[in-house]
């Protein structure tokens, strides 16, 4: 049986004080969902508070993107160790800002993949089609590339520790979102994928989200497919009481 991982990605909002109040709030809100996992993926500069904040609850701290080096002189960057040491458990990698607005590269995202898990920091992989590449009918095949390198290289007991979040770009932050049988049948193809890189037992075992446009409104349906595995979730988790709404669906 699969948790499911409720992610929060806060992106670039929230200040410290703002990310502290949200945590307060949310708490009593989801303390009972203990069958499933709450992650608050908050901006670089609000980790060590808000996981101050979390700490003695069923919340997890996360943060949204990392260079693949320990250390150097890499102005701008923060690494892995320096999540950890802040408070974080677990990174978002590859989310499609980070591929379409800063240009990552699939091999630039294996790296970080690879850094992560060295370091002990869970890593979830973000993959999904532009509407152009939908529209011309490449959906599987875009997502087949950077599932495979984003895998690429791991051992089967790193690529356990990974999550993947489908999250079709068409559908970040436009109010459109796939329609669950739609989400449910690529995510399906990608647990294909998985099964093919490694084992059919890895492939079960492993926790695919749906990002794009995840609402209180549609979570419900979404989550009662059985390969949505949870939620990466931008704009309705930006207040507690709509993402807590999120975290405690039922499936219709």
């Amino acid at each position: 049986m699969r948790k499911p991982l409720m992610a929060a990605n806060w992106k670039m909002y929230k200040t410290i004080q703002e990310g502290v109040d949200f945590i307060k709030t949310l708490k009593p809100l989801v303390e009972k969902a203990e069958d499933r996992d709450v992650l608050i993926c908050a901006p670089f500069t609000a980790i060590h508070a808000v996981a101050a904040a979390a700490l003695g609850s069923n919340i997890l701290i996360g943060g949204q993107n990392m260079y693949f080096e320990k250390e150097g002189a890499f102005t701008g960057e923060i690494s892995a160790t320096m999540l950890l040491d802040a408070g974080a458990t677990w990174v978002v990698l590859g989310h499609s800002e980070r591929r379409h607005v800063f240009h990552e590269s699939d091999e630039m995202i294996n790296k970080k993949v690879h850094a992560a898990l060295a370091h002990g920091l869970k890593p979830i992989l973000c993959v999904g089609e532009l509407i152009e590449e939908r529209e011309a009918g490449r959906t599987e095949s875009v997502v087949r590339r950077q599932v495979l390198e984003g895998f690429q290289g791991l051992s089967r007991e790193q690529a356990l520790k990974v999550a993947i979040a489908y999250e079709p770009v068409w559908a970040i932050g436009t109010g459109k979102t796939a329609t669950p049988e739609d989400a449910d049948a690529v995510h399906a193809f990608i647990r294909r994928l998985v099964a093919e890189q490694f084992d059919q037992g890895l492939a079960d075992a492993k926790i695919i989200q749906y990002g794009g446009s995840v609402k209180p409104e549609n979570v419900d349906a979404l989550m009662a497919k059985p390969n949505i595995d949870g939620a990466l979730v931008g704009g309705a988790s930006l207040k507690a009481d709509s993402f807590s709404k999120i975290v405690r669906f039922q499936p219709v």
